[in-house]
């Protein structure tokens, strides 16, 4: 009955493209096959069963489970050399489009070619401080400015556990995801300090104390 119900959606379905096509019998184009999803899906089911009383259907999920959780509070660090000497640079932030940009309307709202620097909205509120949690030295400093109550400095972690050090100072912690800021603001070295500079963002690079 099910693959009865099956040929008839596949025969409205060719109905509605070829409406207008004659009743006229066409021959047979090549050879036919009976369908085959149903035997696949009991084939599917009775492989899942299979695992399932074996127990291996379980360590699967466990493992799955044991992934996430390891990619969450430890994701993967960047490969980042620590800083030997000092340095200072500058990163305009300025993007130019490569497109038009229209409303929903297509009226043209942004020609292809408009600059637009984000800083003449929105300025840097706490700088941002760039460190690996895998330095103690790096923690340290990330520590100092992250408590300290003369600026305001968010700690943005490059490798290690962003959970402990929450944990452990009791202010939030942020981490680098797959290196999208350190790329972005051409951070080779850490730790690294990125401040707003009129419509620039300054970047220091500095030497970790012993």
């Amino acid at each position: 009955m099910k693959r009865l119900s099956m040929l008839c959606l596949i025969a409205l379905g060719f109905g509605g493209v070829f409406g207008t096509a004659g009743a006229e019998s066409l021959g047979v184009v090549g050879p036919t096959y009976p369908i085959a999803e149903e035997h696949l899906l009991r084939m599917i089911e009775a492989r899942l069963r299979a695992k399932e009383q074996s127990g291996e259907l379980a360590r699967i999920q466990e493992q799955i489970v044991a992934r996430g959780k390891q990619a969450v509070l430890a994701p993967p660090p960047l490969q980042l050399p620590v800083v030997a000497a000092p340095r200072t640079f500058y990163v305009d932030p300025t993007y130019v489009l490569d497109r038009n940009i229209a409303d929903g309307s297509g009226r043209l709202m942004f020609a292809a070619g408009t600059r637009a620097n984000p800083l003449d909205i929105v300025s840097m509120s706490r700088r941002l401080f760039f460190f690996d949690g895998r330095d103690e030295r790096q923690v340290a400093m990330a520590e100092r400015l992250a408590k300290g109550e003369t600026t305001r400095t968010k700690p943005v972690l490059v490798g290690g556990s962003y959970i402990d050090l929450m944990r452990r100072w009791k202010v939030p912690v942020y981490y680098d995801q797959k290196g999208l800021l350190v790329k972005r603001l051409r951070i080779e070295r850490v730790p690294a300090m990125v401040s707003q500079e009129g419509r620039r963002l300054r970047v220091d690079e500095l030497v970790p104390a012993s």
